[in-house]
């Protein structure tokens, strides 16, 4: 009884003791019941966390395989793209004339430059001359028979961009222009 009453003064005197041996008690009895399914938790977030590191690898592969990291002049070009299309209308429509089979042939193209780069339009603007010159040149050495067809017309496209952006060049150390868009074409 003695013991007994010693027990009851010590919890009154000093119940935090008690209260924190009954708590952890408590407390590790949870972890012990639940063991298992504790360790089936850790197993399936190390899973998940597998697949969020192998999809973030996988996102960073194609960014790079797609153009995030390539020549150092392209990180530019990129941000000049971002910006919206600014157009150059080459006035007036240029009007050459060609030989083809022993009848003379005038060609008239009306031609729009387009970039995303408003530097590259001030630059094709103060070149006028130049690009006109050298689509001029360009436009003179076609044949009726190659501009017939949808095909032949692509190509002529290509070769006055390709025109423009060797001037260009020349001018402000990049091509500037993105694309070259016939806005009238006849041929007679």
């Amino acid at each position: 009884m003695r013991v007994a009453g010693m027990a009851r003064r010590l919890q009154h005197t000093a119940p935090s003791a008690f209260r924190i041996a009954r708590f952890q008690r408590m407390a590790a009895a949870p972890k012990e019941a639940e063991g298992a399914p504790v360790k089936k938790k850790k197993g399936s977030l190390l899973i998940i966390g597998a697949l969020v590191v192998l999809a973030a690898g996988g996102a960073g592969g194609w960014l790079m395989l797609k153009g995030g990291h390539g020549k150092p002049g392209e990180d530019a070009a990129e941000a000049a793209r971002a910006k919206p299309a600014v157009y150059l209308q080459l006035d007036p429509a240029f009007v050459v004339n060609f030989q083809d089979e022993a009848a003379l042939r005038f060609l008239q193209v009306g031609v729009n430059v387009m970039s995303h780069d408003p530097e590259a339009i001030a630059a094709a603007k103060q070149a006028d001359p130049e690009i006109r010159n050298a689509l001029l040149m360009l436009f003179s050495a076609q044949d009726m028979k190659s501009l017939s067809d949808v095909k032949g017309k692509q190509k002529l496209q290509a070769a006055a961009l390709a025109e423009i952006q060797r001037v260009l060049k020349e001018k402000i150390g990049r091509p500037g222009v993105d694309a070259v868009y016939f806005t009238s074409f006849i041929m007679q």
